[in-house]
């Protein structure tokens, strides 16, 4: 089958990686694609939310499934604009796509379905006086989340009350524009957090993905500004067969039970930001797609056919297709440019790509030059993904990789995994 791929990063490359090596697949096209993706199919240039260049192009080229990789144009409603159409689309519809496109809709469904999460509520500029007692009802620190998307940018964890206050009236102000017109103040909790991918066709079948925990602050020991994310571990070691028992009887199956009682259609990924606090599991939030950089370390992990399972996922019947994992560990490691994730230079030349061999460099931040150089074009440029026996294995393979490819002001973490070999 013929299949365009929506998507430009690290987790679009390692998609397009594992789909390529579906018998099942035909031709690939990705819209818009990277420097790397190239390799596995052919680049697009056309904007994941631009619906009518999109289903010209379906139509030119007897796509047969579309695979959405990155939330806005799930949010924008993709599925249903394809409803009437017989392209498969493998993600959720618009309604489903809110658990991601307002933080304040996710939370209602928690606590409707009796999904444990923290306790909350949300405020808008004419609340924000109930907004102030509420924050002052609280431990620190104070979590306060923009309701709609913020490019990831949206979470702040304040210590300090007045700090709160005065972010809290910012936000409502406008300071992510649209997305904080509501805001949704949260108790914080204190644990350990992980990824749970979850692939649904919609009408009760579901499979659980192998289990991730990334790294999102730009320096080591977990200190410095929020990032995309700059690495991931898989599996995870306290996610036991009974941690994710615990996650499957009291998150996942409540999940896909409720979304079946709203009547909302969601046939593809739900991403479970789930956090581990003495033992027992907590949302923090849903995704409505795979996790970026977690899909780099996941990807290597899932020895199934991902087109096949995409697929039966998308028609409605993922029936008794398994889902089967390596018992081996993943780590990605992702190569940043300097400066990020403030302002950085693009274009820098990356070499070295070519002699690596022990790790699958999955790009993110790269492009073709119109000399035919790689060249950077984004904060996170490449992801060096490995297997091996353990995590220091995984990531003594990640390193050396990461040693041969070279670009100006090329950055790292080197503890990624650290904290859980302890």
């Amino acid at each position: 089958m013929d299949i365009l791929l929506l998507g430009s990063g690290g987790r679009e490359s390692a998609l397009a990686w594992k789909m390529s090596q579906s018998p099942l697949l035909g031709k690939l096209y990705i819209a818009p694609g990277n420097g790397g993706t190239g390799a596995y199919g052919t680049n697009v240039a056309i904007s994941p939310l631009d619906f009518d260049a999109l289903r010209k192009f379906v139509d030119d080229n007897a796509i047969d499934m579309i695979v959405v990789g990155n939330e806005d144009p799930l949010v924008a409603g993709i599925y249903d604009y394809f409803e009437n159409h017989p392209v498969l689309v493998a993600g959720p519809s618009k309604a489903g796509a809110q658990l991601e496109g307002s933080k304040d809709m996710a939370k209602r469904f928690m606590v409707d379905h009796g999904i444990p999460t923290a306790r909350y509520r949300s405020f808008t500029a004419e609340t924000i006086d109930e907004g102030y007692r509420f924050l002052e009802s609280l431990k620190p620190p104070y979590v306060l989340k923009a309701d709609g998307l913020a490019a990831g940018k949206g979470v702040l964890i304040i210590d300090d009350i007045d700090e709160a206050k005065k972010s809290l009236a910012e936000m409502l102000g406008g300071m992510f524009g649209k997305s904080s017109a509501t805001v949704v103040i949260e108790e914080f909790l204190s644990g350990i957090e992980c990824s749970v991918f979850v692939l649904t066709d919609g009408n009760g079948g579901y499979r659980v993905l192998p289990v991730a925990k990334d790294y999102k602050r730009i320096g080591e020991g977990d200190t410095g500004l929020n990032t995309g994310g700059m690495g991931a571990v898989s599996p995870v070691p306290f996610a036991d067969a009974e941690f994710m028992g615990k996650v499957e009887q009291r998150i996942i199956l409540p999940t896909i039970n409720g979304l079946l009682k709203e009547g909302i259609t969601y046939r593809g990924f739900i991403f479970l930001g789930l956090i581990n606090v003495a033992g027992e599991p907590m949302v923090i939030e849903y995704n409505v797609r795979m996790g970026d950089p977690e899909t780099e370390a996941v990807m290597l992990r899932i020895d199934s056919d991902l087109v096949e399972l995409m697929k039966a996922a998308a028609e409605g019947n993922l029936g008794d297709l398994p889902l089967d994992e390596s018992p081996k560990t993943a780590v990605t490691v992702m190569m940043v440019s300097g400066g990020y994730p403030g302002s950085y230079p693009k274009g820098k030349i990356i070499t070295g790509t070519d002699s690596v061999t022990d790790s699958i460099l999955f790009h993110a931040g790269t492009a073709i030059d119109p000399q035919g150089q790689l060249v950077t074009s984004g904060g996170r440029v490449i992801a060096a993904s490995s297997l091996g026996d353990s995590i220091p294995d995984a990531l003594a393979r990640s390193y050396a990789s990461i040693d041969k490819v070279n670009f100006d002001g090329k950055y790292f973490r080197r503890d990624i995994g650290r904290d859980l070999m302890a």
